[in-house]
């Protein structure tokens, strides 16, 4: 819900940990607290009285995009603020506190115009600046490659990243150069108008070879890494809906593909996991481990090579496909499957047909 990133006037700092991402990949901005004598107000008047810089109109059109919450429901702006209510203001990217230096990373541009560019981010490279890695991210190299456009300003909550993948996820992401592009496509994410489908190597083969997985998706309580489907009571998930079909069957493995119909954190590798089936080699979801097959030694030694040659989760962003914000017309991007992830499937499927 990259729309949040609308709004004038919301400066960043790089959060301290994992506990400033409050949920599904949101990061709180601001934080109030209606006073015990507080009347009932709009909660669009009762922020731009508070927020510097922001206009009222912008501040709707963050609650639009789900991007103010009020006692950790997201509401309109016509909402009524009340004594004691807490309002936060999210976005789904941490607050910067840092300059953003700009550093010459190569970057996969596959499309790029006056309103926006598409790029295949590899494995490995971490979208956002934030704890630990405050440099040599996805942004730090797109503010390279804008370092001589005078009306790109990389700390312009306004424009930039669109949505996000997960640093050891590979594919594409469409970035917005002006304010208007972000508003414009960021309104076809929240609004599931977008078209998005990843490549996953999974451990096993899911039965049926096509399904639908739904389930609410929310902070693991156990472990503050993780994500997990939680109870359908559970006021902390959110709704996600996974569609899965299995591509190539590999006996002990297959190759899917994954529709999103929600964009949660770690949805595919939440879900797959959900349904008993890991991504391959995905450590933080247990899939870094033989979970399918006999553990002789000749297949013991084939599956340590294949997590040797694709050591991150087996996950690609293949395919990505948009309304563009100027011309009206329908944009769709294919990015291959990576060289990692295709010496692995091709040893699988070497391996199965045998």
């Amino acid at each position: 819900m990259s729309e949040m990133d609308r709004i004038d006037g919301f400066d960043s700092v790089v959060p301290d940990g994992v506990e400033d991402e409050i949920a599904d990949g949101l990061y709180e901005h601001f934080r109030f607290v209606a006073d015990k004598g507080q009347q009932l107000l709009r909660v669009d008047k009762f922020l731009v009285t508070r927020l510097e810089k922001s206009s009222r109109n912008r501040i709707q059109q963050a609650a639009d995009a789900g991007c103010i919450l009020v006692n950790g429901r997201a509401v309109k702006s016509n909402y009524r603020v009340k004594p004691l209510d807490v309002i936060q203001v999210v976005m789904d990217r941490p607050r910067y506190e840092l300059e953003i230096i700009p550093e010459n990373i190569p970057l996969e541009i596959v499309y790029e115009d006056e309103a926006l560019l598409v790029v295949n981010k590899p494995a490995g490279l971490v979208v956002h600046p934030g704890h630990g890695n405050y440099s040599g991210t996805l942004v730090n190299a797109l503010a390279w490659h804008f370092r001589d456009n005078p009306d790109y300003d990389v700390s312009d909550p306004r424009m930039g990243l669109v949505h996000r993948i997960d640093k050891d996820t590979s594919g594409l992401l469409v970035v917005a150069k002006t304010p208007d592009a972000k508003t414009h496509l960021g309104r076809q994410f929240f609004n599931k108008t977008t078209k998005r489908e990843y490549n996953a190597l999974v451990w096993g083969v899911p039965s049926p070879l096509q399904g639908r997985i739904e389930g609410n998706i929310g902070r693991n309580p156990k472990d503050r890494l993780q994500m997990s489907v939680l109870p359908a009571d559970d006021p902390s998930g959110k709704h996600a809906v996974t569609h899965y079909d299995v591509l190539e069957n590999f006996v002990h493995a297959s190759l899917v593909k994954c529709v999103l119909e929600t964009g949660r954190t770690h949805q595919i590798r939440v879900h797959m996991r959900h349904i008993g089936h890991p991504l391959f080699s995905d450590s933080r979801y247990g899939g870094d481990v033989i979970l399918r097959g006999v553990r002789n030694g000749s297949y013991q030694r084939f599956v340590e090579n294949c997590f040797a040659v694709c050591p991150r989760q087996a996950l690609h962003a293949r395919t990505l496909g948009f309304i563009h914000p100027m011309s009206g017309e329908e944009m769709f991007f294919t990015a291959p499957i990576p060289e990692d992830m295709e010496i692995l499937i091709d040893r699988w499927r070497t391996y199965s047909a045998r």
